[in-house]
């Protein structure tokens, strides 16, 4: 392993040291509370430590939550990454990764749905699942009746309230599983649908 290698992973254990203390201090307490001292005695760092990545809480708090998004849309676009269209009847459990990033994420996502911290990010994350849609598919046989707007908040809501079901419920299945049934959901509705996909920044 080389010498930047070591460092970059070092870095990498750091921030995510951080970053977990950050989740179990927002169980505990408001975050306005929170000091950098709770954060790197819960990480076992030391405060040089903290100052050298971040130069507020916030700064954490912001990283942490970007972390989040980009892996989130990241996952979503896993079926679909590398194709010109989605068709539906063609989709596989094996490659929904969206509750494999709610479990890679489980103590952020316990956070903001268990407790009133960040309680808007909820929002957040169907805003996001909701802007996916509209931007990357594109049905090939729309029903001009169906507002895309509306049918693109069905769908957002409704895996969001898939994913807030499985953490109330301790992750009592695996990610696994939940994928297979949102499968099962999603072809008993839209079984010949096929996307035209629009991944172009």
């Amino acid at each position: 392993m080389s010498k930047n290698n070591s460092i970059d992973r070092r870095i990498a254990k750091s921030k995510q040291a951080l970053k977990d203390a950050l989740i179990s201090l927002m169980q505990k307490k408001d975050f306005k509370e929170i000091t950098i001292t709770d954060l790197v005695q819960l990480a076992n760092l030391n405060r040089g430590t903290f100052y050298k990545h971040y130069q507020y809480k916030e700064d954490l708090l912001e990283e942490m939550m970007d972390d989040v998004i980009s892996n989130l849309i990241a996952s979503y676009r896993e079926p679909y990454i590398n194709s010109e269209t989605f068709e539906v009847r063609k989709l596989t459990s094996s490659a929904i990764k969206i509750f494999d990033h709610v479990d890679k994420y489980r103590g952020f996502y316990t956070l903001i749905v268990q407790s009133s911290a960040l309680s808007g990010f909820q929002n957040k994350i169907c805003h996001v699942l909701k802007d996916l849609v509209l931007h990357d598919l594109y049905d090939h046989h729309p029903d001009a009746k169906i507002d895309r707007e509306l049918q693109a908040s069905f769908h957002a809501y409704a895996i969001f309230g898939m994913m807030v079901e499985w953490i109330n419920q301790g992750f009592k299945y695996s990610s696994t599983y939940m994928a297979e049934q949102l499968l099962k959901i999603i072809q008993f509705s839209q079984v010949n649908t096929v996307f035209k996909l629009h991944l172009t920044e």
